[in-house]
């Protein structure tokens, strides 16, 4: 809870903190001033107080000796007059640490309140103050605070004599109360000013950061890539400008470094399409001839025949190879499909067929929606991949092995009345499912899994799985897999259309 609250309290951008830390610094710095003019002004008027009660020495505790009888101007010079005393003197004296007499200056004509209401602890703190001649702050209850000087009287008694603390202390509180609304009001004004400076500051900065930001949204995975304009670079003897200059050359590096990777992906691709395209006439020159030689109406070795065999079967086979290869080179260029709309639910039906006449050992079972899904793209293609998708499942599960196809057009949010949705083929089997390790890759190219599922099924190049992602992505779709053991399922999704075929 204590970090929570912690990192819920702490600003996290580097704009409020600067700021916030402005604002801190600030309103210290102001408690350290207001503190000091506080401390200061207190000790400076309380030393005024002292010197006053210097000033006024003990002459009013002194006319107290005689019963608290009060003296007037023509009683002699032997007496002090009390009337000359400030509103508000306080007066005592204390015989062997009593008191014995106690009065206070009233606010009018100067007159002296001889009852002056003292109790015990009051009565106390006076007996303990020191008889240096030095100021002494005492608060007395009915009194409020006081600052007492206390000396030695002629007739082994103590005077006290006292001025009221008050106006010092509604001086020091106004005080406080001026740099309390002072200081305030320079905190909020500076907390905004340097918001608003530490923003314009900053500028450059968060223009490095949305230029970052729009790069880290680019698909730097393949093909050619256009880097965003480059960031401002402000002053570069400042620390933003520094960082400004810095983020530029590296966006210049990956520019280069994303140039000449597609500029090499561009030369492969070209050379798979050339290499491919140049293949296809002598692979079938090669299976013509072995196929003809087979056909010799005269007696031909056995050993010969086999041999010619093979031939027609592995040219067959590196055929299909450099067709596939081809497809995926003309994929990778982005050549353009058919966009014709499809009955793909026909060509479900179709290859499931297909599948049953070549994988007799399997179990093969539709599940389709009543309705038909059409989808927009090329026939043909869309076609292979139902192929080699049921042929993946055909050859690398056992005989016995249940394959389930199904298909069914889900609506999309906001679909409703409109040519959105998706068209969602599934391909299931029980057989034993696809090796963890294999299953990240299992999409790419030349990508085989060694699972000796069955015995004598001929191995393919790898390619088939990587024709039908290549596939359903020029289509805007998309091919996921979910294999565990006795549960592997192929999903592809593709973009569904109310057009008719």
């Amino acid at each position: 809870m204590p970090r929570r609250l912690s990192a819920l309290s702490w600003p996290h951008t580097l704009r409020a903190r600067l700021t916030a830390g402005l604002v801190v610094l600030l309103a210290v710095s102001c408690a350290a001033v207001g503190v000091a003019a506080v401390v200061e002004l207190d000790g400076f008027l309380t030393g005024r107080l002292d010197q006053q009660l210097r000033d006024v020495g003990v002459r009013f505790p002194a006319s107290l000796e005689h019963g608290g009888r009060l003296q007037s101007d023509h009683d002699g010079d032997e007496h002090a007059d009390t009337r000359r005393q400030a509103a508000g003197t306080f007066g005592a004296r204390l015989l062997r640490d009593t008191v014995t007499q106690a009065a206070v200056v009233g606010s009018s004509s100067g007159t002296g309140d001889l009852s002056a209401p003292l109790n015990a602890g009051d009565k106390k703190e006076l007996a303990a103050v020191q008889t240096d001649g030095q100021g002494h702050t005492v608060d007395l209850s009915s009194l409020g605070a006081y600052r007492l000087m206390a000396v030695e009287g002629k007739d082994g008694d103590v005077l006290i004599t006292g001025l009221p603390m008050e106006p010092v202390e509604a001086t020091v509180h106004r005080l406080e109360l001026v740099a309390g609304v002072v200081f305030g009001a320079a905190l909020a004004i500076t907390g905004v000013a340097g918001a608003l400076w530490v923003r314009w500051s900053l500028r450059p900065l968060s223009r490095v950061a949305a230029t970052a930001t729009r790069v880290s949204e680019l698909p730097l995975a393949s093909g050619e890539v256009a880097l965003p304009p480059r960031a401002p670079e402000p002053d570069p003897r400042s620390e933003v400008g520094r960082v400004a200059g810095a983020f530029n050359r590296m966006l210049g590096h990956v520019e280069d470094a994303l140039t000449k990777r597609h500029a090499s992906e561009e030369r492969l691709r070209s050379f798979a399409a050339d290499a491919s395209h140049e293949l296809r006439t002598p692979v079938a020159s090669v299976r013509g001839h072995a196929e003809l030689a087979l056909l010799h109406p005269g007696e031909v070795p056995p050993k010969v025949v086999r041999a010619l065999e093979r031939i027609a079967a592995e040219s067959a086979r590196m055929g299909e190879m450099v067709d596939d290869l081809l497809l995926l080179a003309r994929l990778d260029a982005g050549r353009p499909l058919e966009r014709l709309p499809v009955d793909l639910t026909r060509l479900v039906l179709d290859a499931v067929t297909d599948a049953q006449a070549a994988g007799r050992g399997h179990r093969w079972t539709l599940e389709l929606s009543e309705e038909p899904v059409t989808v927009v793209g090329d026939a043909h293609r869309l076609q292979q991949v139902l192929a080699n998708l049921l042929a993946n499942a055909r050859l690398h599960t056992p005989a016995g092995t249940t394959v389930t196809v199904s298909l069914e057009s889900e609506e999309s949010e906001g679909s409703e009345g409109s040519d959105k949705g998706t068209a969602v083929l599934k391909v299931h089997d029980d057989g034993p499912g696809v090796a963890a390790e294999v299953q990240p890759g299992v999409f790419e190219r030349f990508t085989r899994a060694d699972r000796r599922r069955t015995e004598g099924a001929g191995g393919g190049a790898g390619l088939g799985l990587s024709i039908v992602a290549a596939v359903a992505e020029a289509h805007g779709g998309s091919v996921t897999l979910d294999s565990t053991p006795g549960s592997t399922t192929f999903t592809v999704r593709l973009p569904a259309s109310s057009e008719s075929p």
